[in-house]
């Protein structure tokens, strides 16, 4: 799949917005302190607990507050790794993903796309588990999905800069500790089913 950012200003990609905050004093404290893009990756992956894996979800979105939380969904785990590559001085960028939840349904994947040797690579920081082992590696997709398409999933080739907004409007109103993610969308807003 040939990756297609939103913009070729990469500065657009180290912008901070309402998710991907990083210019909170926490988030540069510790994005310093992991000094590569491969340790903010594993810090992501390994150290804040997805959701669903949890058992619990914080609700949390900004990337100040999942990093506070230690807990998120990917969505909000996708903002802080692009938080804490952004602080290293790294473009980076969102990426999704719509895949079958099992019930007949879709549901919108969400993972990172940073901008490293001259050219894009997605990482997939949701967190491992059995079944799941996501990598950082920038030249091999080592993803937590990879698409099936005869299911109807679908890789998004978009690079955004900023969550889109009908996604960040559905994120901002979850509740803490309400279960389910039935409240997002299940394809990226505005492309349609088939865009």
């Amino acid at each position: 799949m040939i990756l297609q950012p939103e913009t070729d200003d990469l500065a657009a990609y180290l912008a901070a917005d309402q998710a991907i905050d990083h210019r909170h004093p926490e988030l540069r404290r510790l994005a310093a302190e992991l000094a590569t893009p491969e340790a903010a990756f594993h810090h992501v992956r390994d150290q804040v607990a997805h959701s669903a894996d949890a058992g619990a979800y914080s609700g949390a979105f900004r990337a100040s507050e999942v990093l506070a939380a230690r807990n998120a969904i990917c969505h909000s785990k996708s903002h802080l790794l692009a938080a804490l590559l952004r602080a290293q001085g790294v473009p980076a960028g969102l990426c999704y993903q719509r895949l079958e939840d099992g019930e007949g349904g879709f549901v919108l994947h969400a993972l990172n796309a940073v901008h490293l040797d001259g050219r894009w690579s997605r990482l997939d920081a949701r967190g491992n588990r059995e079944g799941v082992d996501a990598r950082y590696d920038l030249r091999t997709e080592r993803l937590a999905w990879p698409v099936r398409p005869e299911l109807g999933e679908r890789d998004y080739p978009g690079i955004f800069a900023t969550p889109p907004a009908p996604l960040l409007r559905a994120l901002a109103q979850t509740v803490p500790g309400q279960g389910g993610y039935g409240h997002l969308p299940g394809e990226l807003p505005g492309s349609g089913a088939d865009g």
